[in-house]
């Protein structure tokens, strides 16, 4: 079959954008594997695994291990809080009450404001009420005002589109309100899930902006990594980088095998 020119014109510019989102993460990625006489820019001096064994090592600089565990540790609990929290709220948005309207634009609103004034609003609440900010307390708060309207929104939408017919049909063969939901409704939703949980965890994991007035005394991974971009002149921030990108791919990854495993278990 003969494609028409207009094909591979699309094929072409559809290339050229992959090449220019990718680009630079490929590129750093290469970097990461000189040798250990190798700079930060090409050429290339040698090819080695040496700045990902220094990586691991004491550094002069940074703390590497400490800050990614801080972010693991900060994704994971605004994941979690994300998704209950954007699975309660569209639960309550399928039938209307008072001020309905108004606390969805409220929530909507946090999108709209800069993020550096969120991070510095949240730090200055904590500081007139003499709590110190820190990374697992204000942070976890300013990382829920950029992860909750999106997670909001995916289930707003996911409501929207869902059949009752499906719960009718449950309640007439005799299941309970709590058996309905567990056994009907969140199967059929647990992509949508997976999806606000993956929304939640990857935008905290690299939070900068609504993190720098909030983290308090010890860094997060995306502050660590600023902050050694102004000391460390060698390629193991290319290093970083690139276990860093390889770690976000891989959550993704996870999460689409757990969406195919849910898709593949609701089918007869």
């Amino acid at each position: 079959m003969k494609r028409p020119p207009s094909f591979y014109l699309l094929s072409l510019v559809f290339a050229l954008f992959v090449l220019f989102l990718y680009g630079p993460t490929l590129t750093i990625g290469i970097l990461s594997f000189q040798g250990p006489s190798g700079g930060l820019t090409f050429p290339m001096n040698g090819v080695s695994l040496h700045w990902f064994r220094n990586l691991f090592q004491a550094q002069q600089v940074g703390d590497f291990g400490g800050s990614f565990g801080r972010s693991i540790v900060l994704g994971l609990a605004v994941m979690a809080c994300t998704l209950v929290f954007s699975l309660l709220a569209g639960f309550a948005y399928r039938r209307r009450f008072a001020g309905s309207q108004g606390l969805f634009y409220l929530t909507l609103a946090s999108l709209i404001i800069p993020s550096i004034l969120v991070s510095l609003g949240i730090g200055l609440m904590f500081d007139l009420l003499g709590l110190e900010p820190t990374w697992y307390g204000s942070a976890f708060g300013a990382h829920l005002t950029w992860t909750l309207p999106f997670g909001l929104l995916i289930m707003f939408a996911v409501f929207n589109r869902f059949d009752r017919s499906y719960e009718m049909a449950a309640r007439d063969l005799g299941a309970s309100p709590w058996q309905t939901v567990r056994l009907v409704v969140l199967p059929l939703i647990a992509p949508s899930l997976f999806g606000v949980a993956l929304f939640g965890l990857t935008l905290s994991y690299d939070e900068f902006a609504r993190t720098l007035m909030v983290a308090g005394s010890f860094n997060t991974l995306p502050l660590e990594v600023f902050g050694m971009t102004t000391n460390v002149t060698t390629p193991v921030l290319y290093a970083l980088g690139t276990l860093t990108t390889l770690f976000s791919f891989s959550l993704i990854g996870l999460v689409l095998l757990l969406m195919n495993l849910s898709a593949r278990g609701k089918k007869p």
